[in-house]
């Protein structure tokens, strides 16, 4: 009885901590959206009102008059879906290559590619930057989408140490009755990791939607601009004019999509984090 009422009152202590930390990351989400409904006056008043009073809804027409989202979040798909698919394909490739083949310095290479994550951004910034102005690609979406297609060392490192756990009987199986390495891949293996795949794709797209850094070193022309940098300018030109309102409005609509990938699959995302901690 003493241990049943023990682990009752752990459970309530976890429920009201887990609590907490919800409210604190709802939240700002929530203030945002309560500002984004209120008139200018009322955003500075003291003390602040979370329900507003009247509601007011016209900042979320304002917006997409007073700056091209719609081509924002045209440019940021551009550049995510290419990411996605292609680098997707081969990153699954190469971790299936790194986990169940044979060929020489596989480790060490390996290790290489590991050792690429350790390195910061801004250390490569300025040759990448030297690089691409030398061919031409300043000013163009391609620095933001093709090394990306390459592929993404994290997800290649969460890949392999999930296919580790899968056993080589099934690809020796397959082997002997012909199939080549390509078709193991494909029907196989790459069945077997969709789930895996899942979770990191829906991790790698919140990543590259919500981009900042990279746009600001390339991008100029506000016609090619992502969502996520067209934002960011068009809150600086409206905080000087105190229309918050307006620039809550902006922001919450460019999170509009992160938000309903998270709901969707925040699932596949939950056991990304909980199989990365028991495979490999």
């Amino acid at each position: 009885m003493g241990r049943s009422a023990g682990t009752k009152v752990k459970n309530f202590m976890a429920h009201i901590f887990l609590s907490v930390g919800a409210v604190a990351m709802l939240g700002p989400l929530v203030w945002m959206l309560s500002t984004s409904l209120k008139n200018n006056r009322d955003t500075l008043i003291m003390p602040p009102k979370w329900i507003p009073d009247p509601f007011v809804w016209t900042k979320y027409i304002e917006i997409w008059e007073k700056a091209p989202l719609h081509l924002g979040f045209i440019n940021s798909l551009k550049i995510a879906i290419p990411i996605i698919v292609i680098g997707s394909f081969a990153t699954s490739l190469a971790a299936f290559a790194f986990a169940k083949m044979k060929f020489k310095y596989k480790q060490g290479i390996f290790l290489m590619l590991l050792a690429t994550m350790m390195i910061p951004f801004p250390v490569v910034m300025i040759p990448q930057f030297l690089v691409f102005s030398q061919i031409g690609w300043i000013d163009t979406l391609l620095p933001l989408v093709v090394p990306a297609m390459l592929g993404n060392v994290f997800m290649l490192f969460f890949l392999r140490q999930y296919l580790n756990g899968i056993s080589d009987a099934l690809i020796e199986a397959a082997k002997i009755d012909g199939s080549s390495m390509f078709g193991i891949y494909w029907k196989i293996i790459l069945p077997i990791i969709q789930p895996a795949i899942a979770a990191q794709v829906i991790l790698w797209f919140i990543g590259v939607w919500n981009d900042y850094l990279g746009p600001l070193i390339y991008i100029f022309s506000r016609e090619k601009m992502p969502i996520q940098l067209m934002i960011a300018n068009f809150n600086a030109y409206y905080a000087i004019q105190n229309d918050f309102p307006l620039i809550m409005a902006a922001s919450l609509v460019a999170m509009v999509p992160i938000i309903i990938v998270f709901v969707i699959f925040q699932r596949q995302i939950i056991e990304s984090v909980a199989v990365s901690g028991i495979k490999g």
